[in-house]
């Protein structure tokens, strides 16, 4: 190896998953060096952008409520509107009770807020996770009872592309916000002009911008919070034409908003019609929307929830339940008017159970190796001791302490 100059070095492994750089970097204290260097990270989390994945989560399982969690790369999508079954990539089994409706995603890390891990036998926590790699971090607890109490109260990942810093939002009164990084966290008070609660639904960051749908405390009029993670700032839009079941979605850089219903026939679902609009927003400052209405036949086709948009523009719909762990994931391109169905299946020895389990999906999932440095609490079974000990050896930093257990 040092006889290749570094810049192809780089090339060939920016070209491998994150869990393939995981152990190569136990191979030598020249690979460990070179694997943790910013212009190689930043390289990496480059190429991933090119080869988004999808990513499930399945659960729960066991007396802990597990999620098991699977991944599919995007090209590997066939173009047919029904494919042979897709055989999707475990990532981590994580233990613990938790909201999947207030779960958030970005830049590669989720966020699992107000969790509770009976392996760990601790109080309800903020966790943050990276799927890739199964490494975890518990944040520093909000000592505020609207944390548990308050339903309307809800908190969302964030991530600033300029300075590559992560975020966690909490809006309660008052409202805080957490940087993640090395050294001691802590959370600040922030202020936000306008009262409201939160809808139902998960935020979306695209591109610094943090976006969730809420209802103002005045005149319980909709408006869509527009949170500058960079600048801790507050904008807001009017959002009179959206309510609670809307869904916040990544429209090519843009926030999208898109809502659909069913129409039966006969009153059967076969020969439905199902009809799917989505506003996109043009221009924040002005406030300028477009708005795509499109009409689909639903046949016996069944899905309950949008997931989001590819980065290719396709709508992706996803069935409600999974069955030992086969689901099916449709994708409709609003270009042409198709609607496509794959099926995927994940593999686990707890999916043997034949009870039929609630299947979660993020669209767009990027591989992100920063997150890889920051010392974990623990980790989740995708990740094999020796390798959890070389992560834990060659941290960069301290913000965070080690258990005992695994």
């Amino acid at each position: 190896m040092n006889s290749i100059p570094i810049d192809i070095s780089f090339e060939i492994f920016s070209r491998l998953c994150a869990k393939s750089i995981a152990r190569c970097r136990c191979v030598s204290k020249l690979w460990d060096s070179m694997l943790q260097r910013p212009d190689f990270k930043e390289l990496f989390l480059t190429r991933s952008s090119f080869r988004p994945r999808l990513l499930f989560a399945l659960g729960g399982f066991g007396e802990r409520d597990e999620f098991l969690f699977f991944s599919s790369p995007h090209h590997q999508i066939p173009s047919e509107k029904s494919s042979p079954e897709i055989s999707a990539d475990f990532q981590m089994k994580l233990p613990g009770k938790m909201s999947p409706d207030m779960w958030s995603y970005a830049s590669g890390l989720m966020y699992f807020p107000n969790m509770w891990n009976a392996k760990k036998g601790e109080d309800r926590v903020n966790v943050i996770c990276n799927p890739s790699t199964g490494l975890c971090v518990d944040l520093p607890q909000l000592d505020l009872p609207q944390l548990r109490t308050d339903s309307h109260s809800r908190s969302f990942l964030g991530f600033d592309p300029i300075d590559k810093q992560f975020k966690v939002l909490f809006m309660a009164y008052p409202s805080r916000v957490l940087t993640l990084g090395p050294g001691k966290m802590s959370w600040r008070e922030i202020k936000c002009s306008l009262t409201h609660s939160i809808s139902r639904g998960r935020g979306i960051c695209i591109n610094g911008v943090l976006y969730y749908l809420a209802v103002r405390d005045d005149n319980r009029s909709y408006v869509i919070v527009c949170f500058d993670v960079r600048s801790e700032k507050f904008k807001f839009v009017d959002g009179k034409e959206f309510v609670w079941w809307h869904q916040l979605v990544n429209y090519k850089g843009k926030l999208g908003v898109i809502n659909k219903h069913w129409r039966w026939d006969d009153n059967s679902i076969v020969g439905s019609t199902i009809n799917l609009s989505m506003w996109i927003l043009n221009d924040l400052e002005k406030q300028e929307w477009s708005e795509h209405a499109y009409t689909m036949r639903g046949g016996e086709i069944r899905f309950d929830s949008d997931v989001g948009v590819t980065v290719n523009g396709e709508i992706v719909l996803l069935s409600p339940h999974h069955y030992r762990g086969r689901f099916c994931v449709f994708f409709f391109n609003p270009e042409t008017h198709t609607l496509q169905s794959v099926g995927f299946r994940g593999q686990h020895e707890a999916l043997a159970n034949p009870r039929d389990r609630t299947v979660y999906a993020f669209v767009n999932h990027e591989e992100d190796l920063e997150f890889n440095f920051m010392k974990t609490t623990y980790a989740a079974t995708s990740v094999n001791p020796q390798l959890r000990t070389r992560f834990e050896s060659i941290n960069k930093f301290d913000a965070l302490c080690l258990s005992d257990d695994d």
